[in-house]
């Protein structure tokens, strides 16, 4: 089975990513963990793609391209994949297609624009351990203070506000035309992402296999 997850930032694609994965045995492709490789790395792609995403931009392009191209001819990809952020416009879309790229179903995770905002403004990360919390769905016992370390909580600086809404602003100038491009190939199962995970889990499986 070959799959591309649609959808927001923070609209829980990453998790029902692993989901699909574990589910099916086949693996999940994530651009964002990709690039958070290089990034990690110090290469000149991660400086550049670091300098981008500060400013709530996408990659350009021929650079995802050329990870997406060298990634599926990995053996672990003959029996199927899950693509989790690639496509993100209709151009990588048109791209997938003249890589020989087949496309089984695309599954779109809806999340509303201030949900969104929510979620991704509200996160925090400790200094010294990196443990993830939330200032609404997982505070720490101590204000800004984290309860494994002591260290301090910060947030990242691709998460305030400003640049979330940017994102969302790219997000629905590049990556949503894909809604209609994937919808007019018959391709498309639409998913309400759901409060908890579980039940967007849930519904995404029954829409897949309905």
């Amino acid at each position: 089975m070959r799959l591309i997850l649609l959808g927001p930032p923070a609209a829980g694609k990453g998790t029902q990513a692993v989901n699909l994965s574990e589910k099916y045995n086949i693996p999940a492709i994530s651009t964002g963990e990709m690039i958070r490789g290089e990034i990690a790395k110090g290469s000149d792609l991660g400086k550049k793609a670091q300098s981008l995403i500060n400013g709530g931009k996408l990659l350009p392009d021929e650079i995802i391209n050329d990870m997406i191209k060298v990634r599926i001819k990995e053996d672990d990809c003959k029996n199927g994949f899950i693509l989790d952020g690639f496509p993100r416009t209709v151009n990588q879309a048109e791209a997938a297609e003249e890589l020989g790229i087949e496309i089984d179903k695309v599954i779109l995770i809806e999340v509303p624009d201030d949900e969104i905002i929510r979620r991704i403004s509200g996160r925090r990360h400790c200094e010294k351990c990196k443990k993830g919390y939330h200032t609404i769905y997982m505070r720490p016992q101590q204000e800004g203070v984290c309860d494994v370390c002591g260290g301090n909580l910060v947030c990242r600086d691709d998460d305030t506000e400003e640049t979330v809404k940017i994102r969302l602003d790219e997000y629905h100038d590049k990556t949503e035309p894909l809604v209609d491009y994937y919808s007019n190939k018959n391709l498309l199962i639409r998913v309400i992402g759901q409060e908890k995970i579980e039940d967007t889990t849930a519904l995404m499986f029954k829409l897949l296999e309905g």
